[in-house]
């Protein structure tokens, strides 16, 4: 899942893949939905946990 990115995913990365806006992105992070973590401002999110918050979204 998700092959053509890189392991550490940006905010637009993950806006890409799942097809939602960057404000959205920034939302699921600040609410812990998405797990991620800040360089300074820059959000970085491993691919695995956006691979793992798509399993967890379509066990719902």
């Amino acid at each position: 899942m998700f092959h053509q990115y890189q392991d550490i995913m940006s905010v637009y990365d993950v806006s890409e893949a799942l097809y939602i806006g960057k404000n959205r992105v920034y939302k699921l992070l600040e609410n812990g939905d998405l797990k991620g973590f800040r360089i300074g401002k820059v959000w970085k999110i491993p691919k695995r946990n956006l691979e793992e918050y798509v399993m967890d979204q379509s066990s719902n």
